[in-house]
């Protein structure tokens, strides 16, 4: 029974005693009427409590849709961000392009036929201001070009690797290939240009004897004759056993 319901079960069971003119049956019905009250307020009392569990439920949920609300929010600007990554690495070469191009190395001087070969990885870090894709990847992308005939494309392709990597392994053998290039578009200058950088720059390097020999035919061509046969007779005198000797040899026999 409610506090209410007490007080007034027994203000009134005092009311009656001090009258003394209450009868046993109406006392009895008093009682129950008051047991009746006692029990529709706990009945409202509960529903009280219910409509508040139920206001503290909607309130968690409100807090669960808002924190659903702020999970697609960040999952928008993940999705922003990865579209931002998605476009820088668009200029990239792809890791299939860069293994394809891997195999297709040439060791040779012979333009129309280069040899192939694989090249080893350049595994040294990127830093800060340097370029994102790897010397590596970078040569191959412009060898790629020179492989295919598209010698102007190969130009630019050298061009910029020696100007983001001019001191790796692959720089001797981008300067030769830019001679190469600029050879079959005939620009022999700028390939005699290119050749006498590798000969002057890096006397140790593999790529010498084609150099020289690629430096005859240059000349050759612009008619110089005299130079021609000095850089021939060269890689016959220097590299004997190279292949560009016997290939000099019979160059020499040509002009003579």
């Amino acid at each position: 029974m409610s506090r209410r319901a007490q007080m007034l079960s027994g203000l009134l069971t005092l009311s009656l005693t001090a009258l003394g003119c209450a009868k046993h049956a109406d006392f009895v019905d008093l009682r129950e009427e008051l047991r009746t009250v006692a029990k529709t307020q706990e009945q409202e009392l509960k529903r009280q409590e219910a409509m508040q569990r139920r206001l503290e439920s909607l309130e968690k949920s409100r807090d669960a849709d808002g924190f659903k609300q702020r999970l697609e929010d960040v999952a928008a600007r993940l999705q922003k961000l990865e579209t931002r990554l998605a476009k820088l690495e668009e200029g990239q070469i792809s890791q299939a392009a860069a293994s394809k191009a891997d195999a297709a190395v040439a060791e040779s001087s012979r333009p129309s036929k280069p040899p192939k070969s694989p090249v080893a990885p350049d595994l040294s870090p990127v830093l800060p201001g340097m370029p994102a894709i790897t010397p590596t990847s970078a040569f191959n992308l412009a060898y790629n070009d020179y492989l295919n005939g598209r010698y102007e494309l190969a130009v630019t392709g050298f061009q910029r690797f020696i100007k983001d990597f001019p001191a790796t392994s692959l720089t001797p053998n981008a300067y030769y290939w830019l001679g190469e290039s600029y050879y079959n578009m005939k620009d022999y200058v700028r390939a005699i240009q290119s050749f006498e950088h590798v000969v002057n720059e890096y006397p140790g390097n593999e790529k010498v004897p084609s150099a020289l020999f690629k430096l005859g035919l240059s000349t050759a061509e612009t008619g110089d004759i005299a130079k021609s046969r000095k850089y021939l007779k060269r890689v016959i005198e220097e590299f004997s056993s190279s292949d560009e000797a016997k290939l000099a040899k019979a160059k020499l026999a040509e002009i003579r």
